[in-house]
């Protein structure tokens, strides 16, 4: 599956373009951090654009019991690569039912950088929207308010650094400025 084959049935499943948003600034993520792991950043970063695929469709009917596993049938006859779907696979892992353990480090790099992703967003909005304005400073103050984006769970970020040998400051660095390279598609100035 090629990135704008993927990119296409995206779209194509997901009308909430936040949430679309949410998926390219994943891929963009997972393509900083392939490069930084010796990953191939075109397999990684299709994990990243392809991990909520389902997600809008699951989402008001037991997202815990079918989100991705809706995605797998719809992936099933497409030509994604075997390290994609274990990929997307574990990062439901403690979130759905049957989903494994991450295990290598693309199914690690997943995991820690889908809801960071989140976090920096929610840093830029309260920035007026501009992700230019964001440092790694301005993340790391908000980090430590836990009332700040209470959704989000800090302690599956955080698993960069044993997972991944990457120090949480250096990751929100790294992901922060695979953002900023695509911030207009983010819609974040």
């Amino acid at each position: 599956m090629t990135r704008e084959e993927a990119y296409k049935l995206v779209c194509e499943k997901t009308s909430n373009k936040n949430l679309v948003r949410h998926m390219v600034a994943v891929e963009a993520c997972m393509r900083a951090l392939a490069e930084k792991l010796d990953g191939d950043p075109d397999i990684w970063g299709l994990a990243g654009l392809l991990h909520d695929v389902d997600y809008e469709s699951v989402k008001d009917n037991e997202p815990t019991k079918n989100h991705i596993k809706v995605a797998m049938e719809w992936l099933e006859d497409k030509d994604v690569p075997e390290e994609v779907i274990n990929a997307i696979k574990a990062h439901g892992w403690q979130f759905v039912e049957g989903m494994p353990e991450p295990v290598t480090p693309m199914e690690w790099a997943l995991y820690t950088c889908d809801e960071l992703t989140g976090f920096i967003v929610a840093v830029a909005l309260v920035k007026g929207g501009k992700l230019s304005e964001v440092e790694v400073s301005s993340v790391m103050k908000k980090w430590g308010q836990k009332a700040f984006a209470a959704g989000v769970h800090r302690e599956q970020i955080e698993l960069c650094d044993e997972k991944l040998g990457i120090k949480l400051p250096e990751f929100v660095e790294m992901c922060l400025n695979a953002m900023k390279e695509i911030k207009g598609e983010l819609g974040l100035s």
